[in-house]
């Protein structure tokens, strides 16, 4: 679940970029990139979800100044909201088929762990969904797609502005905790309701001879946050350094 938020600097999905530094992403790109219908279509897919993701955006911001507070503006972004986040899992095709060098496995575990917090967690607890933890993630999620999208966009087409790559490698040293801070205290706030309600738990004794408590669940996905989340901040550091100190050295020679 917390690399759910790292999706930043770390998921190669969607336009062809990958965790290689800039001068490697190019050079796959050249040797094994898509043809030029599978091109056209992340193109389409990638201008799609980044409109998709503005138009979250502006819905947040039109919410807030219509209401004057930023309590409960979840509600008014929930089904664009879950649409376009469900609509990243297009994103496990692209790399089961090939036309994305990325992890499948990788890329699954990332894309449902958002998933799974917006229909499993946010959707399912609805008590949870006025929190202002919601709006913390919702935030962070939407500005690292909105950057993330634009990214693959302009890579495929092989027009990428700087500021753009500057802001992908940069922006998540604020945004992945803010995420992650969100997310932990949404699964938080969800406890109380789902020990409550037995919500998707499955006790014993019944003819599968199985048991689940989702609540004990939940717990476990918070504790995986511990160890996973200064690795993957780390790593994005070191990622930062990488490509953006390969785009510096290159410009010296141009």
């Amino acid at each position: 679940m917390a690399v759910a938020a790292a999706t930043a600097a770390t998921r190669g999905n969607g336009g062809g970029g990958s965790r290689a530094g800039a001068g490697e992403a190019s050079s796959a790109r050249k040797k094994r990139g898509p043809g030029p219908l599978a091109t056209a279509y992340l193109v389409i897919y990638n201008v799609v979800m980044t409109a998709g993701w503005l138009v979250i955006a502006v819905g947040l911001v039109r919410a807030y100044l219509a209401k004057g507070s930023y309590h409960s503006l979840y509600y008014s972004i929930e089904k664009p909201l879950k649409f376009f986040q469900t609509g990243a899992l297009l994103e496990i095709l692209h790399c089961a088929i090939g036309i994305v060098p990325s992890s499948v496995v990788l890329t699954s575990f990332q894309v449902m762990s958002r998933v799974f917090l917006i229909w499993a967690v946010t959707h399912s607890v609805k008590e949870v969904q006025s929190e202002d933890s919601v709006l913390l993630f919702v935030i962070a999620w939407t500005i690292t797609e909105i950057i993330r999208y634009s990214f693959y966009t302009f890579s495929l087409l092989n027009h990428l502005p700087y500021l753009i790559k500057w802001a992908r490698y940069t922006l998540f040293i604020v945004l992945y905790p803010m995420g992650v801070a969100g997310e932990l205290l949404t699964i938080y706030a969800a406890l109380p309701f789902v020990r409550q309600a037995g919500l998707y738990s499955i006790s014993l004794p019944n003819k599968y001879n199985f048991s689940f408590d989702y609540y004990t669940f939940l717990i476990l996905i918070m504790i995986s946050y511990i160890p996973l989340f200064p690795q993957l901040y780390f790593h994005m550091i070191h990622q930062r350094r990488k490509v953006l100190s390969y785009t510096e050295e290159h410009k010296k020679f141009e």
